[in-house]
């Protein structure tokens, strides 16, 4: 066995757990949690020392988790990308992924940035960064869902897409 596939391998697995659990974390329990610590106060806390850091771990694993899975692919990346039949499950796997990875840095990250106030920004311009950056995030959850099965039927269930 190759040692740089292996470890890829478990780069990846590892960074994408880190990337959706995170994700799964900020759309299930932090946005109603922060409801909830805003009505009596203390949501100081979740915004100022837990979210800055839960998203400095969510973007790098995003980042990451591509990178490792672009090695994974190896040779075979073009074909992936251009979704060539033997190659079509990951293909759709990866493209769902990079769109993901695309909303990570270009979308939730400037907009979260403005609503935890690194960045100067009027507090409309927070409401706006604040509804932007938790569609991208709802747009993320839907995507990892298939994004998980073709990343998965690549790999065990190449069998449904001859």
């Amino acid at each position: 066995m190759e040692f740089l596939p292996a470890i890829s391998r478990w780069i990846h697995l590892l960074a994408g757990v880190m990337w959706i659990g995170l994700l799964y974390y900020f759309n299930f329990v932090q946005v109603s949690a922060l409801k909830s610590a805003q009505a009596d106060g203390s949501a100081a806390g979740i915004s100022k020392h837990v979210a800055p850091r839960a998203l400095f771990y969510f973007r790098w694993s995003a980042l990451i988790t591509w990178l490792a899975g672009a090695s994974l692919l190896g040779a075979n990346f073009g074909n992936a990308f251009l979704l060539r039949p033997s190659h079509a499950a990951i293909g759709i796997g990866a493209w769902l992924g990079t769109i993901m990875l695309i909303n990570v840095w270009g979308v939730i990250w400037p907009n979260q940035k403005k609503v935890l106030g690194m960045v100067e920004a009027s507090d409309e311009e927070k409401n706006k960064a604040r509804r932007v950056a938790f569609l991208a995030s709802r747009t993320n959850t839907m995507l990892s869902i298939p994004m998980l099965f073709f990343m998965a039927a690549g790999a065990h269930g190449a069998i449904y897409f001859q």
